[in-house]
């Protein structure tokens, strides 16, 4: 087994890769385990981050006309930008173009009404995989940190990607006529 392989804090062997909800992935030291219910680490707390893998896109810059990646900051955003661009440490500036867009999630047209307001929902899914249906007039004034339009959000139940079925999406089994 490589050094690489060895957690340093307690030389046991690392874990498998895992991958959160927002898609950093990680290597555990065996020697510790995860407990959800408590949100913290049993045993050796040793986590090795592994850096994200840019993801090309088919989509070219507007400004210059280089390809697009996705890019994900230390912090877990995701961004688009543009891959002729870069960043110089020591004078802490953008080097070549400097087109960035953020991803705040994504948003899909519903069928369904507004009970407040009756203008059309939108589904709209979070970076981290977190899902709410909200009306379409919804906005956030930044400068007067308030919120714009309608108001109304459900939460819909967190479903990790590996048990996500879909079916909380489903429309409810007709009834039965008597």
């Amino acid at each position: 087994m490589e050094e690489k392989d060895k957690c340093p804090t307690c030389n046991s062997p690392l874990g498998e890769i895992t991958e959160t909800a927002n898609g950093r992935k990680l290597r555990r030291c065996s020697a510790g385990t995860w407990n959800k219910d408590i949100r913290q680490t049993d045993g050796c707390a040793f986590v090795k981050w592994l850096p994200f893998e840019q993801e090309k896109l088919d989509e070219k810059c507007p400004e210059c006309g280089s390809p697009l990646v996705i890019q994900m900051t230390r912090f877990g955003k995701k961004m688009k930008k543009c891959s002729a661009g870069g960043w110089d440490k020591e004078t802490k500036k953008p080097t070549g173009c400097p087109y960035v867009e953020w991803i705040n999630g994504t948003t899909e047209k519903l069928d369904e009404i507004c009970p407040e307001c009756g203008k059309p929902l939108v589904l709209f899914t979070t970076t981290s995989g977190k899902k709410m249906k909200k009306c379409s007039t919804a906005g956030w004034d930044r400068e007067a940190k308030k919120a714009t339009g309608c108001t109304y959000v459900e939460w819909l139940k967190y479903v990790p990607k590996e048990e996500n079925t879909g079916e909380e999406f489903l429309p409810p089994e007709p009834e039965e006529e008597k």
